[in-house]
C-alpha cells in the first residue's frame, strides 16, 4: 500500500472513531440532562421549598455542578482514549478492552456520583416533599423504559 493511500485509511480509521465517540457521548449524557431537568422543575416549582431548604439545595446544586462537570471531562477522555486504541488497534484488542474498562468506570463513577447527589437533596425534604420527588425519580429513571 502507497504511503497516500495508508494515510487515507488512518484518516478514515481516526474519523469512523471520532463519529462513534459522538454517538457515545448522546447516548449517555442526554439522558443525566432530561433526569436533571425534570428533578429540577419538581424541586423548585412543584415542592413549595422554604427559604431554608432553596439555600440548601442551591449549595448543594452548586457543589454537583462541579462534580459533575469534572466526571463528565473525565468519561470524555476516556471516549478520547477509547477512540485512539480503537484506531491503533483496529479491532478488539488489549487497548481496546482497557479504554472500555476505563469509560465504564467513568460512567459508573458519575453515575455514583448523582445518585449521591439526589440522596442529598432528598435529606433536605420534609416527608410529604420526599414522596413527591421519589416519584420524579423513578419517573426519569423509568422514562425510556416504557
Amino acid at each position: 500500500m502507497t504511503p497516500f493511500r495508508w494515510t487515507i485509511v488512518i484518516a478514515l480509521v481516526a474519523f469512523l472513531a471520532g463519529i462513534a465517540g459522538v454517538f457515545v457521548g448522546h447516548a449517555l449524557i442526554p439522558a443525566s440532562q432530561t433526569q436533571g431537568t425534570e428533578l429540577h422543575e419538581v424541586l423548585h416549582h412543584q415542592l413549595q421549598l422554604d427559604a431554608s431548604q432553596e439555600a440548601r439545595l442551591d449549595a448543594l446544586e452548586q457543589q454537583f455542578a462541579i462534580r459533575r462537570r469534572a466526571l463528565e471531562l473525565e468519561l470524555r477522555a476516556a471516549n478520547a482514549r477509547l477512540a485512539g486504541a480503537i484506531q491503533a488497534e483496529h479491532g478488539n484488542g488489549p487497548q481496546v478492552t482497557a479504554a472500555v474498562d476505563a469509560s465504564h468506570a467513568a460512567m459508573g463513577e458519575l453515575q455514583k456520583e448523582t445518585l449521591a447527589h439526589i440522596f442529598a437533596m432528598r435529606q433536605i425534604l420534609r416527608p410529604d416533599q420526599a414522596q413527591k420527588f421519589d416519584q420524579a425519580v423513578v419517573k426519569a429513571l423509568t422514562i425510556d423504559a416504557r
